[in-house]
C-alpha cells in the first residue's frame, strides 16, 4: 500500500510539473516572421530590400525609422540572415556567430562604440557578412556619435550596419547622410486585423470580425501591440472571441453605443440621452472619452455617404452594414454641423471646470441641429407677441395684396377715426370677440385734418380686415388685425422720435493730464473688479492726446490690440462720462520695437538686470547660480 501511494504521488507529481513548468510564448515572438514574406503592412519595404540583396545593391549602413512595433528589428534579422545565406545551410541556421545586436539606450557612451568598432576589424568565422544591428540608436550621446561617424562613413567590406529608431529628427545629420533611410509605416487596421485572424484559426481560436478590428483599432498601428493585446483576450475569453468580450476587456466603448446615441438625437430624444450619457459614466468612461468616439462615429457616417471613401471605414462587414443604414438617415448638413459641434466640445474640455455639463450641454446642441420648432415672427417688434392663424390658398394672398395697397389711404383714416372714438369711449369694431372691445382713451397720433378729409371704409374693406383673424382664442390678436395695425402705426412713428441729435451732445474740452488721471482711475477700478489681463494691458503704455478728441496707445504686439479692442466699450463709455465729450475715440497701433522694453522670459528679465548692475554676473558665476 505505502509503495502503490509512492508511485500514485510521484506520477502526479510529474504529471503537475509539466503542467505548471510548461514555457508559454508570447504571439509577438512566436509568430515572429522568419522572412521578408511573412512580415506584415511593409511590401515596399521587403520588396526594395529583396532586390537589392539579388541584385548585390546593399548599402553598407542602413537606418530603419518608424513607429514602434511594425518590424523594424523583425526586418533587420531577416535582412542579417538573407545576406549570410547560400542555400547550403540548415533551414533553422541563425547565423548567431553573425548577428550582432547592441542596445543603444543602455550602451551609448564612446567606450562602447570603441569596443564596437574594434570587433568590426575581425572578419567572420561563417558567412560573408557581420550584421551589427543598433536598435534605439538616438539614445547615442554626441560624442559617441562622433566616434562612431568615420567607420560608419568607411566600414571593412564584411561589415554592414543596420541602424533601428522611432525618433529619426533626434539622429545628427551627418549620420542620416551616411546611411540609407526606409521609413516603416503604420499596419493598417484591415492588415493588423487580417494577420490576428490568421493567428488565431493557427490556434484554433473563434473570432468576430469586429472583435479583431477592435483589437487592431486599439493597438493604433502597432503590429506587437496588437498581438501582445490579443493574447490578453484570449486569456480573459477563452477559445471564442467576441466583440462583448474584447469591448469589457479593453475598456472601450462599443460602436453599439454610438449608433443608439445617434438614433437618439435624430429623434431629438434629449431626455433618453442624458440618461444613455449617465450610464456610459456609471460603465468607468470619461466624457472625453465619450465625445470623441461620438466625434469619430459621425466621421464614419459621413465616410459612408461616399463610394470613394467607404474604404476609409476601418471596421468588420456586419458594422459597416450598420454604419451604412444609419448613414442613409442623416444628412450631409447635419452631419457637418453635429461635428463641429462635437470637436468644439472636445477642444473646450479641458478648460472647462464641469466636464459633465459641458457634454450634457453638446448633446442638447445635437439633439437640436435639425429641430423644427414654434418661432417668434421676427418680422418686427410691434408684432413680437402677434400670431397669424389664417391659412389659405396662394391666389388669395395675391388678391389680398393688390386689394390692401389699394385700401391703404382709407385703412389709416379709418384706424384714426377710431382713435378719436376710442377717445369719447364709443365702442370700435368687433375683432371676433363674443363683446365689443372699447379702447382706454389713448392720445391718437394723428392729424385732424387728415381724419376730417379722410375717405370711409366700405363694407367690403371691413369685412376683408375683420376676415384677417379668424382665431377663437380671445387672448390673441392677428397679426393684421386693428390692433396690431395700430399698434405697428405708434411704432413707426416712435421709432422717428429715437433718432439722436448729435448737436446737442457734449463735447468739452480735456487736458491730455485730465485724460491720463480718468485711465488710470479705470485701471484701477477693472483691476479691484478682478479683471487683470485687461489693467495690465491698458498700463503697458501711455495713452498720448492726438486732433482733440484721438486718444492713441501704441501696443507691443497684436494680442494685447485684440484684449483692448474686445473690452472697449467700457473704456470709452467711462471716459465719455469723466470728461463729458461724447467724441472721444480710442486709436489703438501696434509697434513691435518697444517690445524690447519689457522683459517676459527669465533670461530677458537676467538681461534687464544686467543691464542696470554688471556686478550681477559675477555673483552668478561665483555661487554658479542659475535662472
Amino acid at each position: 500500500m505505502p509503495c502503490y501511494f509512492y508511485i500514485c504521488k510521484n506520477a502526479v507529481w510529474h504529471s503537475l510539473k509539466s503542467v505548471v513548468l510548461e514555457p508559454f510564448i508570447v504571439s509577438a515572438r512566436k509568430y515572429r516572421p522568419q522572412s521578408f514574406k511573412d512580415v506584415v503592412g511593409q511590401e515596399t519595404i521587403t520588396n526594395t530590400l529583396t532586390n537589392a540583396i539579388e541584385s548585390n545593391h546593399l548599402a553598407q549602413a542602413l537606418l530603419f525609422t518608424g513607429p514602434r512595433g511594425v518590424g523594424k528589428t523583425t526586418c533587420a534579422r531577416i535582412l542579417a540572415k538573407q545576406i549570410n545565406s547560400d542555400g547550403t545551410e540548415k533551414e533553422d541556421e541563425d547565423f548567431a556567430f553573425n548577428i550582432f545586436e547592441l542596445d543603444a539606450a543602455s550602451n551609448n557612451s564612446v567606450d562602447d562604440i570603441r569596443n564596437l568598432i574594434d570587433q568590426v576589424r575581425i572578419p567572420p568565422q561563417i558567412g560573408k557578412y557581420k550584421v551589427y544591428i543598433i536598435d534605439e540608436v538616438h539614445m547615442l550621446s554626441q560624442s559617441a556619435f562622433n566616434a562612431f561617424l568615420k567607420t560608419l562613413e568607411e566600414p571593412p567590406k564584411h561589415a554592414i550596419f543596420i541602424l533601428a529608431t522611432t525618433e529619426k529628427h533626434k539622429i545628427i545629420p551627418t549620420i542620416l547622410s551616411r546611411c540609407q533611410i526606409f521609413d516603416f509605416k503604420r499596419i493598417t487596421v484591415k492588415d493588423a486585423a487580417e494577420y490576428l485572424k490568421y493567428i488565431a484559426e493557427k490556434q484554433g481560436i473563434e473570432a468576430e470580425d469586429d472583435a479583431l478590428h477592435i483589437i487592431a483599432q486599439k493597438a493604433d498601428g502597432a503590429m506587437r501591440d496588437a498581438l501582445s493585446i490579443f493574447d490578453r483576450v484570449v486569456s480573459f475569453s477563452g477559445k471564442k472571441l467576441t466583440r462583448k468580450a474584447v469591448t469589457e476587456n479593453l475598456n472601450v466603448l462599443d460602436y453599439e453605443t454610438f449608433i443608439t446615441t445617434t438614433k437618439l438625437i435624430l429623434e431629438h430624444n434629449i431626455p433618453d440621452l442624458l440618461l444613455l450619457f449617465n450610464k456610459t459614466l456609471a460603465l468607468g468612461f470619461d466624457g472625453h472619452h465619450f465625445i470623441v468616439g461620438l466625434a469619430s462615429h459621425f466621421r464614419d457616417l459621413m465616410v459612408c455617404r461616399f463610394k470613394d471613401t467607404l474604404e476609409l471605414l476601418e471596421v468588420g462587414e456586419s458594422a459597416k452594414n450598420k454604419y451604412l443604414e444609419q448613414s442613409k438617415k442623416t444628412s450631409e448638413a447635419f452631419l457637418l454641423k453635429a461635428l463641429d459641434i462635437a470637436n468644439d466640445c472636445d477642444l473646450k474640455y479641458k478648460s472647462s471646470k464641469n466636464h459633465r455639463l459641458l457634454v450634457e450641454l453638446t448633446l442638447m446642441k445635437l439633439a437640436s441641429i435639425d429641430f423644427n420648432g414654434e418661432k417668434k415672427n421676427p418680422e418686427s417688434v410691434a408684432l413680437e407677441n402677434s400670431t397669424i392663424d389664417f391659412i389659405a390658398p396662394a391666389s388669395f394672398y395675391r388678391n389680398f395684396s393688390r386689394t390692401a395697397k389699394s385700401i391703404e389711404p382709407k385703412l389709416d383714416a379709418f384706424i384714426a377715426k377710431n382713435e378719436l372714438s376710442a377717445n369719447q369711449g364709443i365702442p370700435v369694431i368687433e375683432e371676433n370677440h363674443a363683446k365689443p372691445q372699447t379702447l382706454a382713451p389713448t392720445e391718437a397720433p394723428f392729424d385732424a385734418d387728415q381724419v376730417k378729409n379722410a375717405t370711409p371704409l366700405s363694407d367690403t374693406d371691413i369685412l376683408l380686415v375683420k376676415k384677417i383673424d379668424i382665431s377663437p382664442s380671445k387672448n390673441r390678436v392677428s397679426g393684421l388685425s386693428i390692433a396690431s395695425l395700430k399698434a405697428k402705426k405708434v411704432h413707426e412713428l416712435n421709432k422717428k422720435d429715437e433718432t439722436i441729435d448729435e448737436t446737442i451732445l457734449p463735447k468739452e474740452d480735456f487736458t491730455e493730464e485730465d485724460m491720463q488721471l480718468h485711465w488710470a482711475n479705470f485701471v484701477q477700478k477693472i483691476d479691484a473688479e478682478g479683471r487683470k489681463i485687461l489693467a495690465s494691458s491698458l498700463q503697458t503704455d501711455t495713452p498720448k492726446l492726438k486732433a482733440g478728441n484721438i486718444i492713441q496707445l501704441e501696443l507691443p504686439n497684436d494680442t494685447m490690440k485684440k484684449e483692448i479692442e474686445r473690452e472697449q466699450y467700457d473704456l470709452i463709455t467711462y471716459l465719455r462720462q469723466k470728461l463729458n465729450n461724447h467724441f472721444i475715440e480710442l486709436n489703438i497701433k501696434v509697434n513691435e520695437t518697444i517690445a524690447k522694453k519689457f522683459a517676459f522670459t527669465p533670461e530677458e528679465k537676467y538681461q534687464k538686470l544686467r543691464e542696470k548692475n554688471p556686478a550681477i554676473d559675477i555673483l552668478r558665476k561665483e555661487f554658479d547660480l542659475d535662472l
